[in-house]
């Protein structure tokens, strides 16, 4: 990850903070669901949103204002989006901006469906201060579910699947057909986006192993590198995507 410095308010619970770390943790998976909800026909995800944490320096100190973007889009270094909350106090950034913020100023992440919330750390740290009813109350405000407080999901079907944490199921299930693809369409192996990532980038960020798999095979350069000069295995080390490392090295 870069070395841009992680802000958190002043006078933040441990609680609160605990939960920042934990959505950074865990951050891979929610752009891994996305990645894939991209690609869908038929949307499966009623809610995909993250909250970072906004700075701006006045009257020499660093006011924070943690918000939340939709419209995601992560390259490995930035999420982009936009913002969808009005600032209390800051005045550099505004409801409906175009964002790009560096991925360890991650304050949250939220995914929503089947009736079932993802992530949401810091909403689940406020949940656990109230009372049932005014657990209630916050979850009907929101529109959805989002259940204990003190079991938070963050891969679909964790429970039910846990091999899911390792590799998402829509990645076995395109494993086939991305070899016929690829037979008909080899320069999508060499080909690099206005940034200079390739498609093995994109998969190793997004942690699909399987693809991965299938790109080296049919002749990926794993040696490619963006235009900020980094590779495939750059980004599986940063986001430590275990999985992939052995196959990237």
């Amino acid at each position: 990850m870069e070395n841009t410095p992680i802000f958190f308010a002043d006078g933040e619970s441990p609680k609160m903070i605990e939960a920042f770390k934990k959505a950074q943790e865990t951050f891979k998976y929610f752009w891994r669901e996305l990645s894939w909800e991209y690609r869908r026909i038929v949307p499966a995800l009623n809610v995909a949103c993250v909250k970072l944490a906004f700075t701006q320096e006045i009257n020499n100190n660093t006011a924070v204002e943690h918000m939340w973007i939709n419209e995601i889009n992560f390259d490995g270094e930035k999420i982009k989006g936009i913002l969808v909350n009005d600032p209390n106090e800051l005045t550099n950034v505004a409801n409906g901006d175009y964002v790009e913020i560096p991925v360890n100023q991650i304050s949250d992440w939220l995914f929503a469906t089947d009736d079932k919330t993802y992530g949401g750390f810091t909403i689940h740290a406020m949940r656990s201060e109230m009372s049932e009813t005014e657990r209630e109350e916050h979850d009907e405000a929101w529109g959805l579910n989002f259940g204990d407080f003190n079991d938070i999901l963050v891969v679909y079907e964790q429970k039910e699947k846990p091999e899911n944490i390792v590799e998402h199921p829509m990645s076995k299930n395109m494993k086939e057909s991305l070899v016929e693809f690829i037979k008909t369409n080899p320069n999508e192996l060499t080909a690099q986006d206005e940034s200079g990532y390739t498609f093995l980038h994109r998969e190793a960020i997004a942690g699909n192993s399987s693809i991965v798999e299938v790109l080296l095979e049919s002749g990926a350069d794993k040696n490619a590198k963006t235009y900020s000069d980094k590779t495939a295995l750059d980004f599986a080390e940063q986001l430590k995507w275990e999985h992939l490392i052995s196959l990237l090295k």
